[in-house]
């Protein structure tokens, strides 16, 4: 990181990987701010591919935003730039003639297009991937600085990330209804979340939705632990179970169970809500339904806390660049935002800490984690 005066005049935003409830309320934001300190400013169409492919936007990759392009988004679910989890500039997916995929670098020439478009900084909205490539850009000179979104909650150096508290209030009300049609028909409901490799939207949503077991990458699972909860149940005359699996979630000695690894996109998870539901059926006799919330954990508005944390990040990422923080990311330290090397961010994932008073509470509570 640097000290001031880096005489901005143009900067660009960019929203990439899964979108989340709260990005239209970070370019918002920003865009605010920046007009403030009579910055000009611009949006990249889908993470990268407005500056990589301009050609397929006839209106052009990059979009001019002023006031009137980001009055009354910051309710709306989405990003009005698009995004993208296929765009990675390092590796680039790109078909040949004869109709095979392979990978390139485009991320020096990447660079040279800010440049060529006169953009002085960037602000990176994303995740773990997004903001790997924001490092990527910020080592070859780029000025950048990164806003930590994800509903996962798996970024390091934040202690929270926008979009996380949305979609466990959402995956919590789903739980809250799940309830009653489970104890109607005597069934097990096993509810799957995302969350990648990290279980932090299916352990706070499963706590506050009173699940019975709750099953995380953090700890590999013996359905046998969670099949005697069930019957201890059954013998109490509680003849219905709640289950929440985080997608990533594995048996002791197994693997996440992948639907997908397309070139140019991360493996795709998925699937083990189906298995663990098809297991408990034949372990306890039980009727068992599954429903996996997916996607709609992505959509919608932001709550009220995500709406604040998104306006603050996009607020504090323009003061970063005003201060000459480069290759930064702003970062909730309750009570204030930091700004935090990028570096350190894209390091490692941040996974459920094992010795928490989150997963205390949920042990003291009686909730199998499949341990």
């Amino acid at each position: 990181m640097a000290g001031k005066g880096n005489n901005i005049r143009k900067i660009a935003i960019s929203t990439g990987g899964g979108d989340a409830p709260g990005l239209n309320a970070v370019i918002r934001a920003a865009v605010v701010s920046a007009l403030h300190e009579g910055w000009e400013c611009v949006g990249i169409r889908d993470g990268y591919n407005g500056l990589l492919e301009p050609d397929r936007y006839p209106e052009g990759g990059l979009v001019r935003l002023v006031r009137s392009s980001v009055r009354g988004i910051t309710h709306l679910g989405g990003t009005i730039l698009g995004t993208t989890n296929r765009g990675d500039p390092r590796a680039y997916p790109v078909q040949a003639a004869d109709g095979s995929w392979s990978e390139v670098d485009r991320s020096t020439e990447l660079v040279q297009a800010f440049a060529d478009h006169g953009i002085d900084a960037l602000i990176a909205i994303g995740g773990d991937g997004s903001l790997a490539i924001a490092n990527t850009l910020a080592e070859k000179g780029l000025k950048v600085v990164g806003v930590p979104k994800t509903i996962d909650n798996d970024l390091e150096e934040t202690q929270v990330t926008f979009g996380f508290d949305t979609a466990v209030t959402f995956a919590t009300e789903c739980i809250d209804r799940l309830h009653t049609t489970a104890e109607a028909h005597d069934r097990l409901m096993v509810i799957e979340v995302m969350g990648r490799y990290a279980g932090w939207i299916a352990l706070h949503s499963g706590l506050a939705g009173s699940a019975d077991a709750i099953l995380i990458p953090e700890i590999p699972y013996d359905l046998e632990s969670v099949a005697q909860v069930i019957r201890r149940r059954e013998a109490a005359g509680r003849h219905f179970s709640i289950i929440v699996v985080a997608e990533g979630a594995h048996p002791a000695g197994g693997a996440p169970s992948v639907i997908g690894n397309d070139i140019g996109q991360a493996e795709r998870l998925g699937g083990i809500g189906h298995r663990v539901a098809a297991e408990l059926q034949t372990m306890t006799g039980k009727e068992t339904r599954t429903v996996v919330l997916g996607h709609l954990l992505r959509g919608g508005s932001p709550t009220t806390r995500d709406r604040i944390l998104s306006l603050r990040f996009g607020a504090a990422a323009v003061r970063a660049i005003r201060e000459g923080c480069l290759g930064c990311m702003v970062s909730l330290d309750p009570p204030e935002v930091l700004y935090v090397p990028l570096a350190l961010v894209t390091k490692r994932i941040k996974t459920v800490p094992l010795d928490s008073d989150t997963v205390r509470t949920v042990r003291d509570l009686g909730v199998s984690l499949g341990d």
